[in-house]
């Protein structure tokens, strides 16, 4: 069965410096007419970073959406026409103050497609060296080292909630502990 929508009509809503934001009127393989709220998102990059096979670099933020400080591994939007490994690179150096001499790329994902168009491409960073931190002049963040399995501990208490946090340590683990 084919589901492909076909669009008939985009309006743009609103343009962002992170998300734009339009609404497409589409037509479904029934026939039927619907409306599909967009958001368009240039793709980010996050990097789990390890100090050891056991150590994470962390950072805690507040996050406004949600009224939080929320713990989480690095992560950033990509600039346009950055290539995400060049990002992962950047952003791992500008949020933790750590260069990575390895960086392995584990999976990529939609984080909500049922609205967004946002591509996470997600990281393994090991070999770890100290450098200058240089967040953003909008980042305030706590850099922060937890234990993997700490980590792991606190996802299932709820202490951290961010999805691609989560699935980046759960893979980091995986990874890590996998027999072959």
């Amino acid at each position: 069965m084919d589901l492909r929508e076909k669009t008939i009509e985009s309006k743009r809503i609103y343009d962002g410096r992170v998300v734009n934001l339009r609404v497409d009127t589409v037509e479904l393989p029934n026939g039927r007419r619907a409306a599909r709220e967009v958001v368009e998102h240039k793709g980010a990059v996050a990097i789990v970073p390890l100090i050891d096979t056991d150590v994470v670099v962390m950072v805690r933020q507040f996050r406004q959406p949600t009224g939080e400080i929320l713990l989480e591994i690095p992560a950033g939007t990509l600039d346009p026409g950055e290539d995400p490994d060049d990002c992962a690179a950047r952003e791992i150096i500008e949020e933790t103050g750590y260069r990575a001499g390895t960086l392995h790329k584990m999976f990529k994902s939609y984080l909500a497609p049922g609205y967004s168009s946002e591509m996470l491409h997600t990281y393994l960073a090991t070999d770890l060296r100290q450098t200058e931190a240089a967040p953003e002049a909008d980042e305030l963040l706590d850099v922060v080292t937890v234990g993997l399995n700490e980590a792991l501990g606190m996802i299932e208490t709820g202490q951290i909630k961010d999805a691609k946090t989560i699935c980046g340590l759960l893979m980091a683990y995986r990874r890590l502990h996998a027999t072959r």
